[in-house]
This record gives structure tokens, C-alpha cells and sequence, in this order.
């Protein structure tokens, strides 16, 4: 069965719920309109749907494959890789000062989004290098950027990052790979870094690993570490060694994994003297010495924004898949006798909660994922200074939430996905599994979802004593409050009475944690920051259903009926959760008085 692009979601949100109209008025955007957006998105969408979304069943049954250090990628990845750069889709969100298209976040976003519900393992060497892109042109130097960002932009080369090493997951301070110092400015790398996702593959002529290592002498942990760029062919003259030169970085192996299997997973080499430029792999300094983490975050919180548009991405293909197969799937009587047996199982009102629980944390995720990258938008280029921190801000509050929370939800979705389809959903001739099983690794790379809920809290929450989140809850209270001035609309009534009730619990968790953190109660505070990222998440998800079904009030179209019903779902089935959140949190302190492990 072939999946179709959200587009009526998509374009609703952007006439209803994004501002976009703000967004249409900033520096820059002057040519740009809703309709130029939505033509610019309606053939991403064909790209996607002819193109990339055929390969997803593929790269599922045809990994990449690893002989004598090259990769294979899966059948239809160069092609579609080659017909992807060539249309210009790689530069689509990034500045026409370094030779993107100029385009708002949004939009890129949105068509993340939809290229990872075509493809996840297919999407993701795209994703990363839109990563490295947003790190070169912040940190890099104007020689760098002018040597390696147009390449890029092109789809003609492509990016990776590499943090993780055998005994450094997480915990970064202990990271050995060693960076030495060259008499022309450039240093030798050597050793290995795992998990490092498209290190080697045949889609693109050259590939520029950002590696995080320290030199000698340098500072112990992570104040020591600093990044570098390590092209896999070198991209100028480098002493000695022509451009072109092969350099000392090799995938010694593939990971063999539960899911993404069409994505190269690579073990990484650096020094192991089996390239053209003798041993020790060349790289550049990005920026300052001992700043490594700082400019390598630039590359994460991309990425850990990217991650929560591919959690949302295999929601919605699981649920596209979940809805077809219920329309077609006919067993049993229905109980109101409307519709002769045996009945679409989607008339079943158990079958009927699940399709709609998973429509309702998809859309509800979708909706304030784009806020959040709308948030950036105008965070870059609204003129007042003052005004760019208060959207900065708040965009790095959402970051943890976006990524935790999608990546999170992902994972209850194709379960209920492939309990819909019931046994069928358990073979693999369905292609159900694979969504579960592509998407579980989502809420652990790029950071588990417990870093991002510790950053919420640690970096985030506590640093202004919950001003931010605060204020953020008042906008929530103001929709609740136009909800109550539909008094004769029973549904904006049940919708804001269980959104209020959840506003309340998110109020008691920020006091709950500020007041833990002040008492210096570490171990209670972290205890419940998992449960108040979710807590979070599922009010913010209550907020833009709520003004979704603000939006679609008086209209009687099928559209229309569909968003309030899905609406009223999620303050029935998702919203209550709040409140054993909330629980949760209140019962931190007894829980470290009483662990196991302290």
C-alpha cells in the first residue's frame, strides 16, 4: 500500500494555527507567500511520494553492505539521492548568503517531516548533513565555508557526525581519539569512533565527518575536547597530498541493527594508515581549541530537532497504514446496526479509540513540532533584539520537548499500529513492523530521551526558576479561556475543561521541581524529569488541539469534523495522563528515600 503526504494537515496548520502571516513580514521573506510555501511543499510531496517513499520497503529487506571498506547502499538510494541533489532540496531551509534557497525553517521542517515518513533510513543522510551545513556556517571560517558548504548545498557531498566511542556514550568526557598538531595548520587524527550513521556510503562524491577529539595537553573531560573536519577525500591541496587524495578515515563495519537497516551504520577509523596521505587521518580546526562540545551542539540541537520530525514522520505512516487496513479489514456486527456484517473493523469501537489515539498524539505532535520551528524562524530574523532572545529562548525550551516527547510517542503508536492490524500486523508482509522497528532507536540517539529531559529541566527549567515555562502556560490558560466562550459548544466545553485540569498539573510539577532544586534534592528532581518532559508534551499537544478545534468551529465540512472529533479524543484518552505525570513527580522524593541504587 502506497502512503500519501498529510497535505490538508499540513496546509491547515499553516493557514490556522502557524503565524505564518509574522512569519511572511520578516527580513528576507519579502517574495515569499502562503501560496509560494504551499506550491513549494506540494511538489515535495510528489518528489517524495514517486520517489522515496518505494524505497521504504526495500531498505527494510536490502541493507547496505560493507566489501573491502566501500558500502553499497540499498537498491534506489543513488538514484534517488542523485535526483534529490539535482532538484536542489538539500539547500532548502538554509541561507542564500551561502548558497541555499533561503527558505524559512518551516519549511524545511515540513518537508523533513514528509521525507522521513517516506523513508526514514533514506532520509537520514540528508538530515545529517543539514546538521553539519548549520554548524560550518555558524563556527567555521570564511575559508572553510567557501571550500565545503557549496558541495554540500549541491547533495554532491554529504556530512556526518562523530561523538560516540566504545567507552564514551553519554559521557563524552571520556572520549580518547587524539588530534596532534601539524606544521601547516592542519592535525593527524587517529582513533574510533561507533554508531557513526552514513560514515561511509555511495551516494556522494566526497563525505565530511565533524569529529570531536582532543589534542595533547589538553584540559582533562570535556572542557578539553575540540572538533574537527575530517573529509573522507581531501578537498584541497594539504601539503604533499593533491586534492582528491584519499585520507586515513575507514568503516571497519557495518552494525547490524533492529531497524534502519537500509541506513549504514559505521564503526569509523581515523589513522590507520591505509589511505593515500600516510597515517593519522587530516582535519581542520572548527573555531577555537577546548570549544569542541560548544560548536558540536550546534550539530546536535539540529539533530535532536530533525529526530523528533522522523518520530512524527513513522506516526503518521503508521497511522496512514492503521486507518487503510480497518477501512478494508471487515469482522464482526456493528453494535449501532448501521452497517450490515460482517462490518469495517474501524466501526468497532475499541478499533475506533486506537486509530483515533494515534491521530491525535500524531497531529498534536506535528502541530507544536512546527511551532517550535517557527519559534526558530523567528528567533533568526525578527529585528528586535529583545524580541529574538524571548523566541531563542523559548525555542530551546521546546528543543528537549520535541525530541523527547515525538521519539516517545513514536514508539505508542506503531504498538497500536500493529495491534489494529492484529495478527497481520505481526508478519512482516504487512510492513507494520518495520515502523516499530525503524523508530525505536529515535528516542535513544542523538541523545535518550533522559538527557533531553534533564536538559529541560537542568539547562532550562530551573535556569530562570520556570519563567519560561510559566509563561508559556498562561498562553495555554488563554485558549482555555476561549473555549469557555463557546458556552452552547459542548465539545470546546469538554476540551477546555480537561485541558484546564492539565494546565494544573503542569503548574504543580514546575513547583514541585523548583523547590527540589532549591532544597538541593538532585536525585528527586531527576527522578521526575522523564515524567515532567511527557507531562509537557502532552499539554502542549493539548493546546494546538485545542485551537485546532477553535479553528474548525462552524465548519461543516469532513476536514473540519474530523479535527474536532480527534480533538475531543485527545482530551479524552491523552490529556488525563497529565495527572499520573503530575503523580509521578509529587512521588520522586519517596522514591529516592526508598531506591534501590542511591
Amino acid at each position: 500500500m502506497s502512503y500519501r503526504i498529510p497535505r490538508s494537515d499540513i496546509h491547515f496548520l499553516l493557514e490556522h494555527i502557524i503565524d505564518t502571516p509574522a512569519l511572511l513580514a520578516l527580513p528576507g521573506h519579502e517574495e515569499l507567500s502562503l501560496d509560494l510555501l504551499q506550491a513549494v511543499l506540494d511538489e515535495g510531496a510528489r518528489f517524495i511520494e514517486q520517489e522515496v517513499v518505494p524505497l521504504n520497503p526495500v531498505s527494510d529487506r536490502e541493507p547496505a553492505v560493507l566489501n573491502q571498506g566501500q558500502v553499497t547502499t540499498t537498491p534506489g538510494f543513488k538514484e534517488t539521492f542523485a535526483a534529490f541533489a539535482q532538484a536542489g532540496w538539500q539547500g532548502l531551509q538554509h541561507e542564500e548568503a551561502i548558497g541555499g534557497q533561503g527558505l524559512p525553517k518551516l519549511i524545511g521542517a515540513i518537508f523533513g517531516e514528509n521525507m522521513n515518513a517516506g523513508c526514514a533510513s533514506f532520509a537520514l543522510c540528508s538530515l545529517l548533513t543539514d546538521s553539519v551545513i548549520e554548524t560550518l556556517s555558524q563556527a567555521g571560517t570564511p575559508e572553510q565555508k567557501a571550500c565545503y558548504l557549496p558541495p554540500m548545498l549541491e547533495g554532491r557531498w554529504t556530512g556526518t557526525m562523530n561523538l560516540t566511542e566504545a567507552q564514551a556514550g553519554s559521557d563524552l568526557s571520556l572520549v580518547k581519539c587524539m588530534a596532534t598538531p601539524q606544521a601547516d595548520g592542519s592535525y593527524r587524527l587517529q582513533g574510533e569512533k561507533i554508531f557513526i550513521s552514513y560514515g561511509e556510503h555511495d551516494l556522494a562524491e566526497n563525505i565530511l565527518h565533524l569529529v570531536l577529539a582532543r589534542t595533547p595537553n589538553a584540559p582533562e573531560g570535556i572542557r578539553g575536547l575540540s572538533l574537527f573536519l575530517v573529509p573522507k577525500y581531501l578537498a584541497h591541496a594539504q601539503g604533499d597530498y593533491a586534492q582528491g587524495s584519499r585520507n586515513d578515515v575507514y568503516c571497519a563495519s557495518l552494525e547490524h541493527k533492529l531497524g534502519l537497516h537500509g541506513s549504514p551504520t559505521a564503526v569509523m577509523l581515523y589513522g590507520d594508515n591505509k589511505g593515500e596521505v600516510g597515517a593519522g587521518a587530516i582535519g581542520y580546526l572548527i573555531g577555537e581549541l577546548n570549544r569542541g562540545l560548544e560548536y558540536m551542539f550546534i550539530t546536535m540541537n539540529a539533530a535532536r530537532y530533525a529526530v523528533a520530525l522522523q518520530g512524527l514522520a513513522i506516526a503518521d505512516r503508521a497511522w496512514y497504514s492503521a486507518q487503510a487496513y480497518a477501512a478494508e479489514r471487515k469482522q464482526g456486527a456493528d453494535l449501532n446496526k448501521k452497517y450490515p456484517a460482517p462490518a469495517p473493523i474501524y466501526h468497532h469501537p475499541d478499533v475506533e479509540r486506537m486509530l483515533q489515539t494515534m491521530r491525535a498524539l500524531t497531529e498534536a505532535t506535528r502541530a507544536f513540532t512546527y511551532y517550535a520551528a517557527w519559534l526558530k524562524d523567528m528567533a533568526l530574523k525578527t529585528p528586535d533584539a529583545s524580541l529574538r532572545q524571548h523566541y531563542q529562548t523559548r525555542y530551546e525550551f521546546f528543543v528537549p520537548i520535541t525530541k523527547g516527547f515525538a521519539t516517545e510517542m513514536v514508539k505508542e503508536v506503531t504498538s497500536l499500529g500493529i495491534q489494529v492490524h492484529g495478527g497481520m500486523g505481526f508478519i512482516e508482509e504487512t510492513g507494520v513492523a518495520q515502523y516499530m522497528r525503524d523508530a525505536r532507536v529515535f528516542s535513544i540517539y542523538e541523545g535518550t530521551t533522559a538527557i533531553q529531559a534533564n536538559d529541560l529541566i537542568g539547562r532550562k527549567l530551573v535556569r530562570d526558576t520556570g519563567e519560561t515555562a510559566l509563561a508559556l502556560l498562561a498562553e495555554v490558560q488563554s485558549t482555555v479561556e476561549q473555549l469557555r466562550t463557546h458556552a452552547e459548544d459542548e465539545a470546546l466545553q469538554y476540551i477546555a475543561e480537561r485541558l484546564d485540569q492539565a494546565c494544573s498539573a503542569y503548574a504543580k510539577a514546575v513547583q514541585y521541581i523548583n523547590q527540589w532544586h532549591q532544597d538541593k534534592q538532585a536525585r528527586a528532581v531527576y527522578f521526575g524529569s522523564v515524567p515532567f518532559l511527557m507531562l509537557a508534551g502532552t499539554v502542549l499537544g493539548g493546546w494546538k488541539m485545542a485551537k485546532s478545534a477553535l479553528a474548525c468551529t462552524g465548519q461543516e465540512d469532513e476536514f473540519s469534523t474530523q479535527k474536532r472529533s480527534t480533538a475531543v479524543c485527545y482530551a479524552t484518552y491523552v490529556l488525563p495522563r497529565a495527572q499520573a505525570h503530575v503523580q509521578a513527580i509529587a512521588g520522586s522524593k519517596v522514591m529516592d528515600t526508598y531506591s534501590l541504587y542511591s
